[in-house]
């Protein structure tokens, strides 16, 4: 697996990274743990460095899994979390006070069972907290050889300029995908500016890009995809036509959905390092295939030009947590 530097950090990465939150959270009942630990083990052995986790994943419950199955290879491997929520549940709102920041970031060290956390982000801007202090404890934490690299997670400009000023950004997480192209607008032209790695999260569209969902699709039980409006039916009927457009592009290049969607997210920025999550080894295999899809610059106008005239519907989130969304 080709390697990559987050930014000026020195942070490296594999050039995919897997989000293992759907292994604990958000996409209906926790993977059975052994099995969790199989498919982490199995993405280290195909060659993935970069494991992303937050204690708002089940309350330290993905750290631990995550902890427990790269603990044979812990030093050659990037392990990422985020602070941010108070106790750790989203629904409860945002928590970035230093207090809460040292000892959110105590438990998911022992969580995590290691001694240093790589990158530590910022779950989301807490507008409460001036950025300075925040940026200002965990350049502490830092210092105290407990966090290695400060990240930030759907940040805007303004927060990520006054983050960057006290302790620099090795990395923003967000998203960005074929299916929400907004990082382009503003967020990319200032990563680049300031030296600053990006990751996106949900690089498949939540699994709409792969192709597999469409408006009949019924998510089970305990899937956020049930509230968001960019999944419902009507919605997806409509955004259907992106998917086809990606998936004639597939077809060309004889690969799946999911590789042209990763692959178009790679080629764009050397410093842009994906983190597709999946509970089925098959799935993983499939996804890592995308980092050995090469495209041209003319692929990527056709993909541009393609896509051009497709206007998404529906938001990706819904009012209540749109409301919480500190930039």
């Amino acid at each position: 697996m080709e390697k990559r530097i987050l930014g000026t950090s020195g942070l490296e990465v594999s050039a995919l990274g897997l989000g293992c939150m759907g292994l604990s959270f958000g996409y209906g009942p926790a993977t059975d743990k052994q099995t969790g630990i199989d498919l982490i083990r199995g993405a280290f052995e195909r060659g993935v460095t970069f494991f992303d986790t937050a204690q708002a994943y089940g309350q330290g419950a993905n750290e631990a899994l995550v902890g427990e199955a790269v603990a044979p290879f812990r030093d050659q491997v990037v392990i990422a979390t985020k602070f941010g929520f108070t106790d750790g549940l989203a629904m409860k709102g945002l928590d970035s006070r230093p207090q809460n920041i040292r000892a959110v970031t105590e438990a998911s060290l022992k969580h995590l069972k290691t001694d240093h956390i790589d990158l530590l982000y910022q779950h989301r801007v807490d507008p409460n907290v001036p950025m300075e202090d925040v940026a200002g404890a965990v350049r502490e934490l830092i210092q105290a050889g407990k966090v290695k690299h400060f990240g930030m997670s759907e940040a805007g400009v303004k927060s990520i300029r006054a983050a960057h000023a006290v302790q620099p950004v090795a990395a923003l997480q967000s998203e960005y995908s074929l299916f929400w192209r907004e990082p382009e607008q503003e967020i990319l032209p200032l990563l680049e500016e300031l030296g600053i790695g990006f990751v996106p999260f949900s690089p498949l569209g939540k699994g709409f890009l792969t192709g597999k969902i469409d408006e009949t699709t019924q998510f089970g039980e305990g899937d956020f995809r049930t509230v968001v409006p960019r999944f419902e039916a009507e919605n997806l009927k409509a955004n259907l036509a992106l998917v086809d457009q990606i998936g004639a592009l597939a077809g060309k290049h004889r690969v799946t959905n999911a590789q042209i969607a990763l692959a178009w997210l790679l080629a764009q920025k050397r410093w842009i390092a994906p983190i597709p999550g999946t509970t089925k080894l098959h799935r993983l295999e499939e996804n890592l295939g995308g980092a050995s899809v090469t495209l041209s610059a003319a692929d990527l106008r056709e993909i541009d030009a393609a896509l051009s005239h497709i206007e998404v519907v529906g938001e990706r989130y819904p009012a209540a947590i749109r409301d919480r969304q500190g930039r």
